[in-house]
C-alpha cells in the first residue's frame, strides 16, 4: 500500500480548517499531519514534518501568508504550497506564484477544488481554481520585477511590511487596527504609515487609496469611511 501523502494546513480559523481536514479525510491517499493557527507555528511544524503539501492562508495573525512561502521552502523545499484565501485580485496570485506557490484556491471553491489542486500540485503542475490556463500560470510564475503585474517605482520601494500595512491602510483600517492585527506597537504601524505615503509621494488616507485602487490591491467598492 503506498504511503499516503502528508498535509499541514495553516490558518488561523478553526472551523475553516476543521472543514479542509474533513474534505482531506475522504481521500485515502492523504492525511493531515498537523495544523497552526499563525505563521510562527506554521513554519514550526513545516521544518519539523517537511510535508508534501502545505496550505497556507494569506491573512495569518502574525504575518502574511505569502512571505512564509519563502520561509516554509527555505526549510522544505520539497513542500508543495496551495495558497488557500479569500482574496482573488491578480496582484495577490502573481505574488503568490512568485514566491514559489504551486497552487491557489479562493476559500469560496475550497470544497470543489480541494482534493483536484492537491493531486495536481504533486504532480509538480500548477493549479489556480479560476479560468486561468496552465500557461498564463507559469508565465506569471517567471515574470521578473520589472514585468509584475503591480507597478510603480513607489510600490517597488516599500518594504513586504509596508505593502502589507499599506494594503490594510488603504482597506479602511487605522493605525491602531493595523497594530493589533499584524501584533505589532501602534508607533510601528504610525512609523510605517509615514514612511509608506513619504514614499509615495501621498498627503492624505484618501490619495493612499486611490493609489492601491489604480494597482488593483484593493476593491475600492469595498472601501469604507
Amino acid at each position: 500500500m503506498a504511503q499516503k501523502k502528508r498535509i499541514i494546513i495553516i490558518d488561523d480559523h478553526p472551523l475553516f480548517r476543521e472543514g479542509l481536514k474533513s474534505i482531506i479525510a475522504s481521500n485515502n491517499s492523504y492525511e493531515v499531519v498537523g495544523e497552526a493557527g499563525n505563521g510562527r507555528d506554521g513554519l514550526q511544524i513545516s521544518k519539523e514534518l517537511k510535508p508534501d503539501v502545505a496550505l497556507v492562508d494569506i491573512v495569518l495573525p502574525d504575518q502574511s501568508g505569502l512571505g512564509l512561502i519563502h520561509d516554509i521552502l527555505k526549510f522544505s523545499p520539497l513542500t508543495r504550497i496551495i495558497i488557500i484565501s479569500v482574496h482573488s485580485k491578480i496582484d495577490y496570485i502573481v505574488k503568490a506564484f512568485q514566491y514559489g506557490a504551486f497552487g491557489y484556491i479562493v476559500k469560496i471553491s475550497a470544497a470543489d477544488k480541494l482534493l483536484e489542486g492537491i493531486e495536481c500540485v504533486l504532480k509538480g503542475d500548477y493549479f489556480m481554481d479560476m479560468a486561468v490556463s496552465q500557461q498564463v500560470v507559469k508565465k506569471l510564475a517567471g515574470l521578473t520585477a520589472k514585468e509584475k503585474v503591480v507597478t510603480g517605482s513607489g510600490y517597488d520601494a516599500l518594504t513586504p511590511r509596508e505593502q502589507e500595512v499599506m494594503i490594510l491602510l488603504a482597506e479602511g483600517l487605522s493605525s491602531q487596527q493595523v497594530a493589533d492585527k499584524l501584533f505589532i506597537s501602534p508607533k510601528t504601524a504610525e512609523n510605517h504609515r509615514s514612511n509608506i505615503m513619504r514614499k509615495l509621494g501621498l498627503q492624505s488616507t484618501v490619495e493612499l487609496v486611490r493609489y492601491a485602487a489604480k494597482l488593483g490591491v484593493i476593491d475600492i467598492d469595498s472601501w469604507k469611511e
